[in-house]
């Protein structure tokens, strides 16, 4: 979510424009023109470096001057999810989409304190205590994943989502191991832009230390392979392609410094090769 300072930037920047041509409209909010925004509160605020909560709410949109001018306007049917499903399937989409939002608005579970609620999930969504968690998991996610790894269709209606790159480490190793096939184990090549010999950046920030760093958006040093393994791009190849960040594929052929695999669709799997190694300038 944008930082308040960013629309009320826009709205001195409308009035000042509308005002050449209407002086009555400086006065109006964004010099009359409709805004239309899009969000939820319920999701990410205003990032602020080091900044408590009161700093985070004070940046929101409704903490601003133009907030009181601001019509809103609730969505409340998902138009995407209730095309192709039987009326009992949108029934049980809405109910789940209901609970989901009581959750946000924290109109549900018992208040243990004024940070924390503890909430009672239903059993239809809950995984029961097991031994292994990722082996639970796995396998109420992708059962039958030997039989199925080569379905497109099989890949394209599950995903497991992980909070922490802990955990998705833990559970893509788990899954891998799952597969059929040769693993096989590509290392990045990490160096300092732009390196001056008479710098000593380089003895501080050394290709060891630099291999262990991991982030958002960011690979690990090792990129451990199967074909037939599911995988993301996270970066922009092609967008005409269809190689976009975000885009999920099946790998198909591993080779030195490439990788064939085919884009995860049910209608057009088209092939394409991704270098390993950056060729931009």
């Amino acid at each position: 979510m944008a930082h308040r300072h960013c629309f009320e930037a826009l709205d001195r920047t409308l009035r000042d424009i509308m005002h050449s041509q209407n002086a009555a409209l400086a006065k109006h909010p964004f010099g009359g023109k409709v805004i239309v925004l899009g969000r939820d509160f319920r999701q990410i605020l205003p990032v602020i470096p080091r900044a408590d909560r009161e700093d985070i709410v004070l940046a929101s949109l409704n903490s601003s001057y133009l907030w009181p001018s601001c019509k809103v306007l609730s969505l409340t049917k998902n138009m995407r999810l209730s095309q192709g499903y039987s009326v009992e399937e949108n029934s049980s989409i809405s109910r789940f989409a209901e609970w989901i939002l009581k959750v946000g608005e924290g109109n549900i579970g018992k208040i243990m304190n004024d940070e924390e609620h503890e909430i009672t999930i239903d059993d239809d969504i809950l995984i029961d205590d097991a031994e292994d968690p990722i082996q639970a998991i796995a396998e109420s996610t992708y059962p039958k994943l030997v039989d199925n790894f080569k379905n497109y269709v099989y890949f394209c209606e599950r995903a497991i989502l992980s909070p922490t790159l802990d955990d998705f480490a833990q559970v893509n190793e788990f899954m891998l191991g799952l597969l059929p096939g040769e693993e096989r184990t590509y290392l990045s090549s990490n160096a300092i832009c732009n390196q001056d010999p008479q710098d000593q950046l380089a003895e501080v920030y050394t290709t060891e230390f630099l291999n262990t760093i991991c982030g958002s958006g960011l690979p690990y040093h090792q990129l451990k392979l199967k074909v037939g393994a599911p995988i993301m791009l996270l970066r922009n190849i092609d967008r005409s392609m269809c190689l976009c960040n975000g885009t999920r594929l099946i790998l198909t052929r591993m080779c030195e410094h490439v990788i064939e695999a085919s884009i995860m669709s049910v209608s057009t799997p088209a092939i394409s090769c991704c270098p390993l190694i950056c060729y931009d300038n």
